[in-house]
């Protein structure tokens, strides 16, 4: 059995968008709900979420229960400042480590299913959707330690670059789901 850790990417401090992302209202929820509901959903053996921007926030109206929460206080410092932060509470025996984005709710459950089943057991893994590469994306433990020492918000797809010829895309039918960084993207979304 492969155990699998997943981590849900919630950490960012919103500043193009004015508010804080996580907690704008999507399908009678919370964005960030949404997308926790969709990694409960999915098999993993652990559950992490991280959170920084308006973490109080975030802990007060966001159904947090059976996820281990991490924050991080470095959370200006771009998305890899929040994937090394939750490496430190990954479990041990974790063989994969799949993540996810807090504010891309039209990730489903079975895209999951499909990344994990589709990397067999391939050191780096993405979704190919039908206009280009993007997440969930997944990583054997052989690459924990690069994850751990990424910086910024483009961390993960340099890493993806250096090791082009270990990447396995897996296909995924439609179009890169909607993250969201402006209230642009937030109507779109809703749209």
């Amino acid at each position: 059995m492969t155990f699998v850790a997943g981590l849900v990417l919630a950490a960012g401090g919103s500043t193009r968008l004015g508010a804080p992302k996580q907690l704008l209202p999507y399908h009678g929820r919370t964005l960030l709900d949404h997308v926790l509901d969709t990694a409960r959903a999915c098999d993993f053996e652990q559950l992490l979420c991280v959170i920084g921007g308006s973490a109080p926030e975030v802990r007060e109206h966001v159904d947090l229960s059976g996820i281990e929460t991490v924050e991080n206080r470095h959370f200006g410092e771009g998305c890899s400042s929040s994937i090394a932060t939750a490496l430190n509470a990954v479990n041990q025996h974790a063989d994969v480590l799949v993540l996810m984005l807090g504010d891309q709710p039209g990730v489903t459950a079975e895209t999951v299913t499909a990344l994990l089943a589709g990397r067999a057991d391939a050191p780096l893994a993405a979704c190919a959707y039908e206009d280009g590469r993007g997440h969930p994306l997944a990583f054997a433990r052989s690459i924990f330690a690069e994850l751990e020492q990424l910086h910024g918000d483009k961390g993960v797809w340099k890493l993806l670059d250096r090791h082009a010829d270990q990447v396995v895309d897996v296909a995924v039918r439609g179009p890169i789901p909607r993250d969201v960084d402006t209230d642009a993207d937030y109507r779109a979304l809703l749209d």
